[in-house]
């Protein structure tokens, strides 16, 4: 990083979470001393993102440095991974494996297609191969030539590269091959991009290792620009304090191993929002939710049981595009406020992938887009007041001009009237939604019926009714600042760091006490990590975890660890323990075990977790007090159905705690629209949260 060095963090002060997303910037700042919460959101700012982050910010804070904690949800590497608009870079690997990244596993776009096409994110001619050979038993066949390594890295400079992969076959088993190579071309090379397969992950399986390495790289002049400018700017602003950004595993981690290993940030918005869900559902009694975030462009979904996140080791962005990192398991479809919704050849409506965003936006904003969205079906509907829009931003939204283009691109093609268009536009739109719920629960052995639906994002409330009818959950949690959840979880997640190393043995055959000195590494690399970060924390914790499976088999379990630490040491577990923690975890994902089978343990899994301090959501609740009537403000004809309905209009944020609202009903606030569809009520908790279930 290359901004203004901190001028020291103040004692007590702000805590800024500040969510980036496709149409709006979030922002939810926590002042420490009092426990009071303000929030704001801005239309976000293309190309240059930092522009809508210090606007939202300056909606309440205007002194910089009285702000304590930054916290970041970015997009920056998501968009240029999902646009393709990452750096130029090349890629130094083992002479005969240059092709490793374009033959992947040898899947296919479309699994019944006989044809698929995909581009890596470096072509071919800057894939350059070196003599050198790792075995997989780390024996070193032959030394690497630093001779060629130098005039690759040469080649890839003058080629206009602006970042380099090291890519070397069997690195994980012994990285001495790749660490000289990395040595010599960082000596040459113009700036810090150069990524080492080693270093981002060392574990077994080439393609894996190579895309995830590759892929760092391709983001890193990108991410670490942006997170520089973001920094320079707050510290000409007066900012002293932490700098932090969300990682895809929920936890955080400092703007400079952002800026070295970009990769951990694709997703991190959405992680940001289950990480705020999850707590603010336990806090409310209920440990088992499944979140909802209706953004702009993307509807998120994720699953918290017994009140943990779901982790995955691997997701891909886009197809091809192999990330291997702990992320928080999300499904992302393209069905935001801004999707937009078109009949096809087939005269099948479909809602998005397009997608509005913020610019132009819905048709109904005035800006040039002539499509409906899923928004503008809300407003011709009556759900959304045109006369005031979320933002801020905008007067007046223009219904008429929705309505025109509902009728044009989806009632004429279809022979609907306005209002049928309308409701077909949010009946498919439900649906797709519905189906994402369905793929992280039902089809992976949960029953949604006891689960929570907490649905947020600036649309997310004005899906719920709709969503528990079609899935069959129980109730809805409607947060008290929905629209800003993913800014909230900025401020509430944990500083994580994980490491992974490969040990590919026998279960039985595993040596102890090389797993303990591996497991005592990544615990102090884990706590330096934290002692750098400059934050407070209540509590630090390290988990353990193998990659297990029995002999032959391709995938694996994750297996807790029973693992003592007392006085700073680690006690690694036996090979007996490790048996029993593998049987116990096989039969728990499968129902039964391998009788006779040979456990393996391919990979030791650590997370070192520096627990921050947690506000008090009691905070946030509602210091109104007399009867519910009086949040009242208007009454407002609302279609539902085949019918329009006289809907009482609140201001949510003036309920008291403990009022109940019964259906049709329409909450609004600065940051959302709640609605509580004809048949339902909703009941404002001690946290004022918004419980919407069934009436009695």
């Amino acid at each position: 990083m290359t901004g203004k060095p901190a001028t020291g963090k103040p004692e007590t002060g702000k805590m800024v979470g500040v969510d980036v997303g496709g149409t709006f910037t979030d922002v939810f700042i926590l002042d420490e001393s009092t426990g009071r919460a303000e929030v704001a959101k801005v239309p976000t700012t293309r190309p240059d993102q930092s522009g809508g982050f210090l606007a939202g910010i300056g909606r309440h804070e205007s002194d910089l440095s009285r702000i304590a904690t930054v916290v970041h949800g970015t997009t920056a590497g998501t968009n240029a991974l999902l646009e393709r608009k990452g750096a130029r870079i090349g890629v130094i690997t083992t002479a005969g494996l240059g092709d490793v990244l374009e033959m992947r596993r040898r899947d296919r776009p479309r699994t019944w297609g006989l044809r698929g096409d995909f581009e890596p994110v470096v072509p071919r001619d800057l894939r350059l191969e070196v003599p050198e050979r790792t075995l997989a038993d780390g024996t070193v066949r032959t030394p690497v030539d630093l001779d060629a390594v130098r005039a690759a890295a040469a080649r890839l400079r003058d080629a206009g590269c602006l970042a380099v992969a090291v890519l070397f076959a069997n690195a994980y088993a012994n990285p001495e091959n790749e660490a000289r190579a990395v040595a010599a071309v960082r000596e040459m090379w113009p700036n810090p991009h150069v990524s080492c397969s080693s270093e981002i992950l060392p574990e077994i399986r080439e393609f894996e290792r190579f895309s995830t390495t590759a892929l760092n790289a391709y983001l890193q002049p990108e991410v670490a620009g942006y997170l520089d400018r973001l920094e320079t700017a707050l510290r000409d602003g007066g900012f002293g304090g932490e700098f932090m950004i969300v990682q895809s595993n929920g936890g955080v981690m400092s703007a400079q191993t952002a800026c070295a290993v970009p990769v951990r940030t694709a997703l991190s918005g959405p992680a940001a929002g289950v990480i705020a869900a999850g707590y603010i559902a336990q806090m409310a009694g209920y440990p088992d939710v499944i979140t909802g975030d209706v953004g702009g462009t993307s509807f998120d979904v994720s699953l918290v049981a017994g009140g943990q996140s779901m982790l995955s080791p691997q997701t891909s962005i886009d197809f091809g595009m192999t990330i291997r990192q702990p992320m928080i398991e999300i499904a992302t479809i393209g069905a935001g406020g801004g999707s937009i919704a078109w009949v096809d050849k087939g005269g099948l409506l479909n809602i998005g992938p397009q997608s509005a965003g913020s610019d132009p936006g819905p048709v109904a904003y005035g800006r040039g887009n002539t499509r409906p969205t899923v928004t503008d079906a809300n407003i011709v509907l009556g759900r959304i007041d045109p006369d005031s829009p979320i933002g801020g931003t905008l007067t007046r939204l223009d219904t008429e001009a929705a309505a025109r283009a509902i009728d044009l691109h989806v009632g004429a093609p279809l022979g609907l009237d306005t209002l049928a268009a309308a409701e077909a536009i949010l009946r498919v739109a439900n649906s797709r939604m519905a189906g994402a719920i369905r793929l992280v629960s039902i089809e992976r052995g949960f029953d949604p019926k006891r689960f929570a639906f907490m649905p947020f994002g600036g649309g997310g409330a004005l899906h719920a009714g709709a969503i528990l009818a079609e899935v069959g959950l129980a109730r809805a949690i409607v947060p008290r600042y929905p629209g800003v959840t993913s800014a909230m979880g900025c401020v509430i997640a944990d500083m994580r760091q994980d490491f992974v190393q490969t040990v590919n043995a026998a279960a039985d055959q595993v040596d102890e006490a090389a797993l303990g000195v591996l497991m005592q590494r990544h615990m102090g690399q884990g706590m330096a990590m934290l002692d750098a970060a400059r934050a407070r924390f209540e509590a630090r914790d390290t988990v353990f975890e193998l990659d297990m499976s029995y002999a032959g088999q391709t995938h694996t379990v994750a297996v807790p660890l029973p693992v003592e630490i007392a006085a700073g040491v680690v006690t690694p577990p036996t090979r007996a323990e490790i048996a029993e923690a593998f049987d116990r975890a096989y039969h728990a994902a499968y129902g039964r075990l391998l009788k006779n089978g040979l456990r393996r343990v391919i990979n030791l899994r650590s997370a070192v977790i520096g627990r921050r301090p947690k506000f008090d959501l009691a905070s946030l609740a509602p210091t109104a007090t007399g009867p519910a009537e009086a949040a009242r403000r208007a009454t407002r004809r609302v279609h539902f159905g085949d019918s329009w309905h006289d809907t009482g209009i609140y201001a949510r944020l003036d309920l008291p705690v403990g009022a109940v609202i019964a259906g049709p009903a329409i909450l609004e606030q600065m940051d959302t629209t709640i609605l509580i569809e004809p048949h339902l009520q909703g009941t404002v908790d001690r946290f004022g949260n918004i419980i919407i279930e069934g009436k009695p």
